[in-house]
């Protein structure tokens, strides 16, 4: 008797046939739905694993807090802003320059500017010092100078016509009342009350010469009134013994 023989395997599938049997089993529907699923899924683990983007408050200045002790209570300052502007020292202000007027019996009467520890004797310097008729025993010479100040050399037996001292340190003195009514009117320090004292001068000419004077600047001379409207040479002859400058 003859033994079985086992059966005959199948030829091998190609790759193509093995696909298509897999597709007829599975379906195209099926097939969709797995697509879509795995899209989905990478796209939401892919949202869960993103980095997080900056906050609001992120943006804002980093501030640190302060605790006062005498009210507990706390002060928030932004560390990024920048820092209150502060004033200069006073005493860099105290020591800058001082300008002066030097006036009378000098060389080069005028305005000069001085270091701010000048004594009167460094501003009469300054105007090629006092002239051989000076009367400088009535003046402090060792007075400090300040800012703004009018300094007059008067002449031998003159009588000081200022009484406008500038600063702490006043270097002309009134010589007494009676001679007040004398005394030469400075045409750069006047009021217009003053200068209505002289002969000729109404309240018109005396607020043109002040306007004339704040525009041009002090008057170097007694003859450059001749340039404020109104005086003319007859009234400037009339009054030009009782100013100065």
């Amino acid at each position: 008797m003859t033994a079985e023989l086992p059966p005959r395997p199948e030829p091998p599938r190609r790759w193509s046939e093995t696909v298509q049997v897999w597709l007829a089993w599975f379906g195209p529907a099926r097939l969709i739905v797995s697509a879509v699923s795995v899209v989905v899924v990478a796209a939401g683990v892919a949202w869960l694993v993103r980095a997080p983007g900056p906050t609001t408050e992120a943006g804002l200045p980093f501030g640190t807090a302060v605790v006062t002790a005498a009210t507990g209570s706390a002060a928030v300052t932004a560390a990024t802003l920048p820092p209150p502007a502060t004033a200069p020292p006073t005493s860099a202000v105290a020591g800058g320059p001082v300008i002066v007027h030097v006036a009378g019996m000098v060389a080069a009467p005028g305005v000069y500017e001085l270091d701010a520890d000048a004594r009167v004797h460094t501003a009469i310097d300054a105007a090629g010092g006092a002239s051989a008729d000076a009367d400088l025993d009535g003046l402090n010479l060792a007075a400090d100078v300040a800012d703004g100040q009018r300094i007059y050399v008067p002449r031998v037996g003159e009588v000081d016509p200022s009484t406008v001292p500038s600063g702490p340190s006043p270097v002309e003195s009134a010589v007494g009342d009676a001679h007040e009514s004398t005394a030469p009117i400075d045409l750069n320090t006047a009021s217009a009350s003053q200068l209505e004292q002289l002969p000729g001068i109404g309240p018109a000419t005396a607020a043109a010469i002040i306007d004339d004077r704040d525009r041009h600047g002090p008057f170097a001379a007694v003859s450059d009134l001749e340039r404020v409207p109104g005086i003319g040479p007859a009234k400037l002859a009339a009054i030009a013994d009782r100013v100065t400058v």
